[in-house]
């Protein structure tokens, strides 16, 4: 059966009894519709959250064969349960981008999914939208500013803010606007909307006070006399903090097997910092003893972010980190073209084991304890899977197959038990992040390129040159701003700026392409190579095989 076919024969329980397993009153929530709420953010206890558990999942670095981060996170909150411990998932909101474009939708898989998965991969509660609708109210504001003032000369002498959209289209990356007398004539861009730096801040503020606060401190260009020109310089603080007042809100859904789960928020982790939002996973640690979340993409990507952006400024302590790998992926990182990985390539696959072994190392160095969930397809051989444990045992980690997909909380049992057991008997180490935040901002990226990567050298081009001597003499190496921590845009692909570099690369450079200060979610976002933070679609979009019979989407999995 497919995933939308698994969801349709499970069956849900009102949004209500999925909140009464956590203690949430019915004055706290407001419903959308019978299957989900948004849950008031007053409801987080600090003191409580001290109490409980986080857990992280992340993976090897993903390739085109999958890698099933969320299902395994989904799967590992229902084993938990299954034991009687009681957790909570806490995941990012698809984009309809994905969802459309190469990989369907995004709320799991088989039996370890959330629900209702439609809702979730589609519209929602409309948070997506929202950020979109606030996102691009800013841009229009701020062309109209431009407009009303255009008799007294150029207002703004650089102007950084572009227009979002939730839907993969290379097309609108590069534009020009006010033409035929329409406005200021310029050349701007679109990116997606998990880039956009209010989709940031929503993910990270802690409060609506906090979310205020971000929104009016974004950066939207430099006056002609060289001062850094804001949203509250333009006026609109409060219009933009009233479109975001819904969804600051962390939406309360369920899984395949009526445990409650958190979604909310949906950076992507190579364009942006990848991790759902800090009031969903402080709410979650206050109403559970576990809360599984996960990060975007391979762990040098999302987990590094979730680390060195998110538990740094939201003072948040993971007890475990869970690396998740599969034969296919790692036959892939050992050079086994992707015709033949579901075939037997047992040396393939130890060559694969470069790749994982880095990410451990990467992930130990932050002073988690690692074990590694073996996600199984359906082709894997026993053989393989021995392979995989065998080699985490003469690493000294942990290991367990991860059955979920096929077997839901039963299959992830052995998971439950390995992450359960070894946090009781070897809790992870405080934080060590990859940077301190007085280091230049340049210094942040090193040390993510070489600890990390395993770059030998970062690269600036230019432009990003030149916008660097800009942040240091407009802000000061000693402002707020030299401060933030930096999120690296990078392919998802490979540990270099090249996605075609599988597998463990050595001696490598890191390409710097651009700097963008995003002032409001308080971070330096420094493009590599040619990711672009606009995707485009595939030759065949998932679109084509998504439709409507007697009333019910079909193919959307």
């Amino acid at each position: 059966m497919t995933d939308i076919e698994i969801a349709r024969q499970t069956p849900l329980a009102p949004i209500s009894q999925i909140a009464e397993k956590l203690g949430i009153p019915s004055e706290a929530m407001e419903h959308y519709g019978r299957y989900i709420a948004k849950v008031d953010e007053h409801l987080i206890d600090e003191d409580q959250m001290r109490q409980h558990r986080l857990i992280l999942v992340t993976s090897i670095s993903p390739t085109k064969a999958g890698i099933g981060k969320t299902t395994v996170s989904i799967g590992l909150a229902l084993g938990l349960c299954r034991m009687g411990l009681g957790a909570t998932v806490a995941l990012r909101e698809p984009s309809l981008g994905p969802c459309f474009g190469i990989k369907g939708g995004a709320a799991g898989g088989g039996h370890a999914q959330v629900l209702p998965m439609e809702k979730i991969n589609l519209h929602f509660t409309g948070d997506f939208h929202a950020v979109t609708s606030a996102h691009n109210m800013i841009a229009a504001l701020l062309d109209n500013y431009l407009y009303q003032h255009r008799a007294e000369g150029p207002v703004l002498s650089e102007i950084y803010w572009k227009r979002v959209l939730d839907v993969n289209d290379r097309a609108l990356r590069n534009v020009t606007i006010g033409q035929l007398g329409e406005g200021i004539e310029r050349a701007t861009g679109f990116d997606i909307t998990p880039a956009s730096e209010l989709m940031a801040i929503l993910c990270l503020a802690t409060s609506l006070d906090d979310l205020r606060r971000r929104i009016g401190n974004i950066l939207l260009g430099i006056t002609t006399d060289g001062r850094p020109f804001t949203v509250a310089d333009l006026g609109v603080t409060g219009a933009i903090t009233a479109l975001l007042l819904d969804a600051i809100r962390p939406n309360l859904v369920q899984t395949t097997e009526q445990t409650p789960a958190l979604v909310h928020g949906g950076p992507f982790a190579n364009i942006a910092h990848g991790c759902s939002t800090v009031l969903a996973t402080r709410l979650a640690l206050t109403l559970s003893p576990y809360v599984v979340t996960e990060a975007g993409f391979g762990a040098d990507l999302g987990a590094e972010k979730f680390f060195d952006i998110k538990c740094r400024k939201a003072h948040l302590q993971p007890a475990l980190t869970v690396l998740v790998a599969t034969t296919q992926g790692l036959k892939m990182h050992g050079g086994v073209d992707i015709t033949q990985i579901r075939t037997p390539q047992p040396e393939g696959l130890v060559a694969g084991f470069r790749n994982m072994d880095r990410h451990i190392r990467n992930l130990q160095r932050f002073g988690q304890t690692v074990v590694v969930a073996i996600n199984r397809y359906a082709d894997d051989t026993d053989e393989e899977l021995q392979l995989i444990s065998r080699h985490c045992d003469e690493l000294g980690v942990g290991s367990a197959i991860n059955n979920a997909y096929a077997e839901g909380g039963e299959g992830a049992l052995p998971l439950a038990r390995l992450v359960a057991d070894t946090i009781s008997r070897q809790p992870s180490q405080p934080l060590r992040f990859t940077y301190d935040d007085d280091d230049p901002i340049l210094t942040k990226i090193e040390k993510v390129a070489r600890n990390i990567y395993g770059a030998t050298s970062v690269t600036l081009s230019p432009e990003a040159q030149q916008q660097l001597a800009d942040i240091n003499s407009r802000f000061g190496a000693q402002s707020a701003v030299s401060r933030y921590p930096v999120c690296i845009a990078k392919t998802q692909y490979s540990f270099t700026a090249d996605a075609r570099r599988y597998g463990c690369p050595e001696d490598f450079d890191l390409p710097i392409r651009q700097l963008i200060v995003n002032a409001g979610a308080e971070m330096i976002v420094a493009v590599a190579g040619k990711m672009m933070r606009m995707p485009g679609l595939p030759l065949h979009p998932q679109a084509e095989c998504i439709d409507v019979a007697d009333g019910q989407i079909v193919g959307l999995s």
